[in-house]
């Protein structure tokens, strides 16, 4: 039996740049049911960094999940064009990161990524600003 596609928004966040970074995932059915969502707290980072982790976070979610068919919504633009390889990775340490996301998304039997705009993304950047505020208490 097929699985279904499941939609799978991320956002990462920082309080300056670098600051304070958090990221959050979100993975919802076809009618925007949430199946599943996380964040997490990532202490001092780039934006750029808090936007690879947040969708590593929600990779591994939906590998978790069992889920194996994934439409991706980033609202970095940065990271959804340099995953479909219209800009090149030159960040030593977004290099790493990419090496970890390609290997989550090599074991999905579809992927789709997508840029939207942050306004489509507001449950996972919700998230990612929750996973600073409650760490910092």
């Amino acid at each position: 039996m097929e699985n279904k596609t499941v939609k799978l928004f991320s956002d990462g966040a920082c309080r300056g740049n670098p600051g304070i970074g958090g990221a959050g995932a979100v993975i919802t059915d076809a009618a925007d049911n949430i199946l599943w969502e996380g964040k997490e707290y990532l202490g001092h980072c780039t934006n750029n960094i808090a936007e690879y982790k947040a969708l590593i976070l929600g990779l591994k979610g939906a590998q978790a999940q069992g889920f194996n068919q994934l439409d991706v919504y980033l609202d970095s633009e940065l990271l959804a064009n340099q995953i479909n390889g219209s800009y090149k990775v030159k960040n030593e340490n977004l290099k790493i990161l990419m090496q970890e996301v390609r290997s989550l998304l090599s074991s999905f039997k579809s992927i789709h990524v997508k840029h939207v705009l942050r306004c489509h993304n507001a449950q996972a950047d919700e998230l990612a600003n929750l996973a600073i505020d409650e760490y910092k208490g």
